[in-house]
Parts: structure tokens; sequence; C-alpha cells
């Protein structure tokens, strides 16, 4: 079965942190890279972190230095460490397996906004 469950979400000031966490289920999502995406308001979801089954990690431009993402590996559960937040990080999240599709299955997501 198929399950992808976002959390941590939140309403934060500019400059605060938050730390959204995925709970992924299925075989399609072990070991695989997963990443972190965001949809802002009348804008196309675009991908934000990346990390691989060994750790390594790629990031958008437009967060580099401020988030971090990691997993767990035992725990199937991928993590978004989001420091100095601005208004502009205000978004629906999503996780998901890297290059995933808008016809691939899509969990609900966390809602991070950021008043200025």
């Amino acid at each position: 079965q198929v399950q992808l469950v976002e959390s941590g979400g939140g309403l934060v000031q500019t400059g605060g942190s938050l730390r959204l966490s995925c709970a992924a289920s299925g075989i399609i999502y072990r070991l695989k890279p997963m990443s972190w995406y965001r949809q802002a308001p009348g804008k196309q979801r675009e991908l934000v972190a990346t990390v691989t089954s060994g750790g390594s990690t790629n990031y958008a431009d437009s967060v580099k230095g401020r988030f971090t993402i990691s997993r767990d590996n035992a725990k199937n559960t991928v993590y978004l460490q989001m420091n100095s937040l601005k208004p502009e990080d205000t978004a629906v999240y999503y996780c998901n397996k890297l290059s995933a599709a808008g016809s691939d299955f899509w969990g609900q997501g966390t809602q991070v906004t950021v008043s200025s």
C-alpha cells in the first residue's frame, strides 16, 4: 500500500523555523531518492530538496543554506528542517520520490505560512 503523510507545517513569523516530517509507506519509496516539493497559490509545484538513501542532498537555490533535508531509512521517514523562513516560502509542502509526476500518488501535503 502506498502512503505519504506529511506533517509539521504551521504559521510562523519571518525568520522562524519549522521541521516537516514525511512518513512514506510502500516499496516504491524504499531506499529511493526522496524529495520535498512545494506549491504556492497560483504557481506550479517546484522541487525544493532531495536526499538519496545514502544521505547525499541537493537543494533549490532559493532554499540553499536555510533548509536541510534528511531521512531515517529504518523509519521510512523524510524530514525538512526549515530555518530563516521568508514569506516567499509560504506554500503547501509535499514529499515524494524524486521526479514524481503529477499523475503519481501524492499525499495531502502540509501548509506552511510565513507572516511578514
